[in-house]
């Protein structure tokens, strides 16, 4: 299956939704039909089953995703600029809010609300030599789209306080020793070790997936006794699944287990 619009592509294969934001001559800027194009691609990724992880890249090989579309925004007026600033929030949020796990393949720099749109994901995947960082406050403005609660939750209070009070830009060999990313590997091969990871997601039973998600995403503002029931939900859920017997018996038939997601 393939939907493809004019600034956001969207292909399924192998149970693998890939996303691509396509608007390499502006740097991959968060304009607001991109955005809402988006939007649609997610509500479709959301409702459909068959997908069981979610890739999230970009066209071109320089920049990942500039942040907001600062050509557009300069043509506005201060209430559509508040707008645009909460339709970026909204569509990252709904990103972070998909149940599938979503990698995010950040072959080129990112910066603004590009890196919070990695932020808001739950894998990332850098390249060494691309720039990444959250350079809002040598604009007068603040992240808006979470990236002040998102990157000292990764990276630390400290150090998310000085890359955002000093608009730092840090490589992707850098971002990878804060724990900003989970690999940071040479442009050529961010696709290849991106897609990887995402087949060896895919081939687990997909309702284990969401499960495993919705556990660690509601259970982590939450004290530990509440967030281990939370876990215990999770699990619960999972009992009575076809998945799991399938699990057992391919188990102890020594093969590769065959989930369909029921």
């Amino acid at each position: 299956m393939s939907l493809n619009n004019s600034l956001v592509l969207f292909e399924e294969q192998e149970h693998i939704g890939i996303i691509t934001l396509n608007r390499p001559n502006a740097a991959n800027a968060l304009s607001k039909k991109l955005l809402d194009e988006l939007m649609h691609v997610c509500s479709l990724i959301a409702s459909k089953a068959t997908i069981r992880v979610v890739v999230l890249r970009s066209a071109g090989d320089k920049i990942f995703c500039a942040g907001a579309d600062l050509k557009e925004r300069a043509e506005m007026q201060e209430e559509e600029v508040f707008d645009a600033v909460k339709k970026i929030s909204k569509t990252i949020e709904t990103i972070a809010a998909l149940p599938q796990p979503v990698i995010v393949e950040a072959n080129g720099s990112a910066f603004g609300g590009g890196l919070e749109l990695c932020l808001a994901c739950d894998v990332r995947v850098f390249s060494e030599e691309a720039y990444y960082g959250l350079t809002e406050t040598s604009l007068a403005i603040i992240p808006g789209a979470g990236g002040t609660q998102r990157l000292p939750r990764l990276i630390g209070e400290g150090r998310a306080k000085e890359m955002i009070y000093t608009s730092k830009r840090i490589t992707g060999t850098i971002a990878l020793s804060y724990g900003m990313c989970e690999y940071a590997v040479s442009a050529k091969d961010t696709s290849r070790i991106t897609m990887d990871l995402a087949k060896q997601m895919a081939s687990n039973g997909p309702l284990a997936l969401r499960a495993a998600k919705h556990a660690m995403v509601t259970g982590r503002s939450l004290p530990l006794a509440e967030a281990l029931d939370k876990e215990k939900e999770a699990y619960s859920s999972l009992l009575n699944t076809k998945d799991r017997l399938e699990g057992l018996l391919a188990f102890k038939e020594k093969r590769k287990a065959s989930y369909q997601g029921h």
